[in-house]
């Protein structure tokens, strides 16, 4: 029987790295790293090693580029691997960018070795078209064809077809990477493939479902009002990739839809302080985000069919007036003594999203304190992370440990979960459900326990006749 291993993203939602083998070969779909608890749970010098035998893998691929999905690949090419690395398009353009951010941070700084091992991984890139088969292997014993349908979970993600041939027999088996909400902006929604023998699925929300767009709208809307009738800054823990640009659509949409509207009310007139929507401004305090943004623009061909009517109509909704985007360190530091000491309405936007490093963390220790400001989060805050310690106890007027010392959390905190990359419950049992014929096993990885328990319940009495599993750790 063709065979299904994991070696990363079965414990929790990080780490995400599979191999299917079949007699003799092998493929890995991703090769993330660990992060939070998980990445605490292995030693620290053993969490990026890989400790997995490598000389049967014929082809690496990579569903897409945040870092729990690729952060591994630099120590898998160590560990001697020397093939193909497939993925799409979009995803080919991101993947050296965002592996020589993580380089340069967890690496090394020497700039010569870091051009190396990237230009290693651009020789070994395949870039696939959405929908078009791709021969792995094919011998005498065995064969392996790919093909990568659109995820709708950030730009260029997909989830794998896996068609695979022994002398025991055929199958089709789907890894689904990380799956989108429907109705995000910019991307279109996935679609269920078209046959499953075995499936394996992701479990990031397996226990919840999203607030729909109309609903989280109306929450961001609500948020950035409450927060910026006392001029403070709302701070929102964004990655770099996927949560930057479609909280960039959204209030571009927000500005659009109510720009000459007084954010701040008083009695049933606006007060003559007040603040106008068109007047708010924006900060993205991220190089990389600014980067992967620029990258968004131009492959305008992969948004859906809703941005693009906007930029017909000439609006632009990843570039507007009120955008300020903060490249140097000196500037950032500047941006957060500036607005920790001035009462200025302000919304930054600033990774890493789970607050675990990156310039996030300078506006936290600046800003936890004081009341006038919010946090607001948008994604998932996995186990051990400042992110979630943040969004556990600061209701309770607790503390966060950031770089060794303790903060105050007196900013008030909320919670727009319908803006997370990650499709809900409902949505990941409705890509089950549109299988045409139901799978024979379905693998639940990529989620803490209470989710991928949750999902099992459901997807079992959806599919009564599947075998649901969740692999152990």
């Amino acid at each position: 029987m063709i065979g299904i291993k994991h070696h990363g993203a079965v414990s929790g939602v990080t780490g995400s790295c599979h191999e299917l083998l079949l007699s003799e070969n092998g493929i890995l779909v991703d090769c993330g790293l660990f992060q939070g608890a998980e990445k605490e749970s292995h030693n620290a010098a053993d969490s990026c090693i890989i400790d997995f035998p490598i000389d049967h893998i014929r082809a690496l691929i990579v569903t897409h580029v945040h870092i729990d999905h690729v952060g591994r690949i630099p120590y898998l090419l160590a560990a001697g691997f020397d093939g193909p690395i497939i993925c799409s398009e979009p995803s080919a353009i991101m993947l050296p960018e965002i592996l020589e951010d993580a380089l340069r941070i967890g690496f090394t700084r020497d700039r010569g070795l870091i051009n190396r091992v990237l230009d290693k991984i651009r020789s070994q890139l395949v870039p696939l078209a959405y929908g078009q088969w791709h021969e792995v292997l094919s011998d005498e014993s065995e064969a392996l064809n790919v093909r990568l349908q659109r995820a709708g979970h950030i730009l260029g993600s997909a989830y794998v077809e896996c068609d695979a041939q022994t002398v025991e027999g055929h199958e089709r088996i789907v890894f689904s990477g990380d799956l989108g909400a429907p109705h995000s902006p910019l991307l279109p929604a996935p679609e269920s493939p078209e046959k499953a023998d075995r499936l394996i699925i992701e479990s990031t929300y397996g226990d919840k479902n999203h607030e729909d767009r109309k609903t989280r709208r109306y929450r961001l809307k609500s948020v950035l009002e409450h927060a910026l009738e006392d001029g403070g800054t709302v701070l929102i823990p964004a990655f770099s990739i996927g949560r930057t640009q479609e909280l960039l659509y959204e209030i571009e949409g927000l500005i659009a839809e109510f720009g000459d509207e007084a954010i701040e009310q008083t009695g049933d007139s606006p007060s003559p302080n007040a603040l106008n929507w068109k007047d708010l401004e924006i900060i993205v305090d991220s190089p990389l985000a600014a980067e992967f943004t620029r990258i968004y623009r131009d492959l305008k061909p992969y948004w859906d069919n809703e941005a693009l009517a906007l930029v017909k109509a000439g609006r632009h909704p990843l570039s507007f007036e009120q955008l300020t985007v903060i490249g140097s360190h000196e500037d950032h530091l500047n941006a957060v003594d500036y607005l920790a000491r001035l009462h200025r309405p302000c919304v930054v936007i600033a990774g890493s999203g789970m607050c675990a490093g990156g310039r996030v963390v300078n506006y936290l220790k600046a800003m936890l304190g004081d009341r006038r400001n919010d946090v607001l989060f948008v994604g998932y805050q996995a186990a051990g992370t400042p992110g979630r310690d943040i969004l556990t106890y600061g209701s309770q007027g607790g503390w966060v440990e950031l770089d060794g010392e303790r903060y105050d959390i007196r900013a008030r905190i909320h919670s727009v979960g319908g803006y997370s990359a990650h499709a809900g419950q409902g949505d990941l049992l409705t890509f089950v459900d549109g299988i045409p014929r139901s799978p024979k096993e379905i693998r639940i990885v990529h989620g803490d326990a209470g989710a991928k328990e949750a999902l099992k319940v459901e997807l079992q009495a959806l599919v009564p006749e599947s075998k649901v599993l969740i692999p152990a750790g």
